[in-house]
């Protein structure tokens, strides 16, 4: 268990979670990571800038903080190239890969959920210019 935060290391050793999804949303969870792992697993490695470029709402600082925490936790790798500048590029290890197939089927509930309440919204707005 190495490649885990030392926070969510302790939660473990003292019995602090209810259950084992209560550890897959520690790892995963936060505003940033779901999108981060998405691109990572379906487009391959990324450049921080890339990343930036892909999610223009978040700061330096949050994107530094939420791969830092993946890397931690095993799900992302850095790969710094000795090259004049560096290069450093971020990809899914292969515990992290296993990640998104999940990430896929939550993606594919909140579209259909999505979907679903923009019908019904639209059948109600219907349904109250109709009536008298």
């Amino acid at each position: 268990m190495s490649d885990l935060r030392e926070e969510i290391l302790d939660k473990i050793k003292n019995g602090d979670f209810n259950c084992e999804k209560e550890l897959t949303l520690a790892i995963i969870g936060g505003k940033w990571k779901l999108v981060l792992l998405w691109h990572l697993g379906r487009e391959g490695a990324q450049r921080f800038s890339e990343l930036q470029r892909l999610l223009p709402k978040i700061t330096h600082k949050m994107l530094t903080s939420q791969l830092k925490e993946l890397i931690d936790d095993g799900i992302v790798h850095r790969e710094v190239f000795p090259e004049v500048p560096p290069r450093v590029e971020y990809s899914m290890t292969e515990l992290g890969m296993t990640l998104l197939p999940i990430i896929e089927m939550m993606y594919e509930w909140g579209k259909k959920r999505i979907s679903d309440i923009r019908q019904a919204s639209a059948q109600r707005s219907a349904a109250e210019d109709t009536s008298p």
